[in-house]
């Protein structure tokens, strides 16, 4: 058969029919996709007594204050919308700069939320992202953009004391778990601690955020048990001597400092 004779299927296939019979103005849209961003920290101050005690530390989130409306005056996550070129992560992160001036690092993504009625503006479907930075990342914090004042509080007042805008309680009572849940799960308790610590500044750490958290062999657990030993290691000189610093207690304690180990926890072991 000559090439003349071939025949050539010109009708559309079941695929392009559907996408020429598409139409986006059959569904309705959301008014807004914002993206909202809770960011703790972990503050510390020295306590002001005669005998040496650990430090002050606690759990405070980072919120600020709305200029306009809706909910102007209240306290709220910093936040907003997606744009059209960008990504809901990449809209996290220009929002947090532009509102506090602060660069979030690594945000996780925490949840969706689309209640109806969340949000006076409309039909507005919101992305949260947490964090848990060091308090030097939050230090030159300011209010900027559609924010009349930052702050940063404790979770008692965030969560107990403060009117705060739209559904804002409920995202940040999710991030605090997560947060808690994080804390009991991996290391990230080191990024608060200094290289070489005691045992007993971990466990503060640990509390600061998971205030019911109560181990009596702790010290046990954390060296010796078999899912986490080598996780943290003793300190030792450069004669293989212990060290140990007395700098938050009368008595010297032994120094440990986290290995690279990544714990493989399980329910079964």
């Amino acid at each position: 058969m000559s090439e003349n004779n071939k025949h050539v299927n010109t009708e559309p296939d079941q695929d392009e029919m559907e996408a020429r019979n598409y139409s986006s103005k059959k569904y309705r849209t959301p008014d807004g996709v914002p993206a909202d961003i809770v960011m703790f920290t972990l503050t510390k101050r020295e306590r002001k007594t005669v005998t040496k005690t650990l430090p002050i530390r606690e759990l405070k989130v980072m919120l600020i204050k709305r200029k306009g409306w809706p909910f102007a005056g209240r306290w709220a996550l910093p936040g907003g919308f997606c744009q059209e070129n960008e990504s809901i992560y990449g809209a996290a992160k220009r929002e947090l700069m532009e509102e506090t001036g602060v660069d979030g690092g690594h945000l996780e993504y925490l949840n969706v939320y689309s209640q109806p009625g969340r949000d006076p503006r409309g039909w507005i479907i919101s992305h949260a992202f947490f964090a848990l930075v060091e308090e030097w990342m939050l230090e030159h914090r300011q209010a900027a953009d559609d924010a009349q004042d930052v702050g940063l509080f404790t979770i008692q007042e965030a969560l107990e004391e403060l009117e705060l805008a739209f559904d804002h309680r409920t995202i940040i009572e999710d991030a605090y778990r997560r947060i808690q849940q994080q804390m009991l799960e991996t290391t990230i308790a080191r990024q608060f601690l200094p290289r070489d610590f005691t045992l007993s500044e971990l466990y503060q750490v640990i509390q600061s955020v998971v205030p019911d958290f109560e181990e009596p062999n702790f010290i046990r657990k954390i060296t010796s048990t078999r899912s986490r030993k080598g996780i943290v290691e003793e300190v030792r000189d450069e004669e293989g001597n212990l060290v140990s610093s007395n700098q938050y207690s009368q008595r010297p304690a032994q120094l440990y400092r986290f290995t690279e180990l990544v714990p493989r926890l399980s329910i079964y072991t």
